[in-house]
């Protein structure tokens, strides 16, 4: 799992009929230190995240898991909304 930011969805006029229902957000990776690292990315949202958010997300064959019994071509998915956390 990584950490990552909100920073804005995603709206598509057409789409994948299995994708129906599933939003997808942009995201910016971050580190510990909540610093920007790497490239944004755009993920499915499987637990209801918004833009602000901090957010836990998982990449390649994970990602799809979370929509399962439906088999979702999915690269990155986001799994938890994080409250806080501390670095010590």
């Amino acid at each position: 799992m990584q950490l990552a930011k909100v920073i804005g969805d995603v709206v598509a006029t057409r789409k994948e009929p299995a994708f129906d229902g599933i939003a997808l957000l942009v995201l910016q990776p971050i580190a510990a230190d909540a610093r920007p690292v790497g490239r944004t990315l755009v993920a499915f949202d499987s637990v209801g995240a918004g833009v602000g958010e901090t957010v836990f997300f998982v990449r390649g064959r994970e990602a799809s898991f979370p929509f399962l019994p439906v088999e979702v071509a999915a690269d990155a998915t986001i799994v938890g909304i994080v409250d806080h956390w501390d670095v010590g």
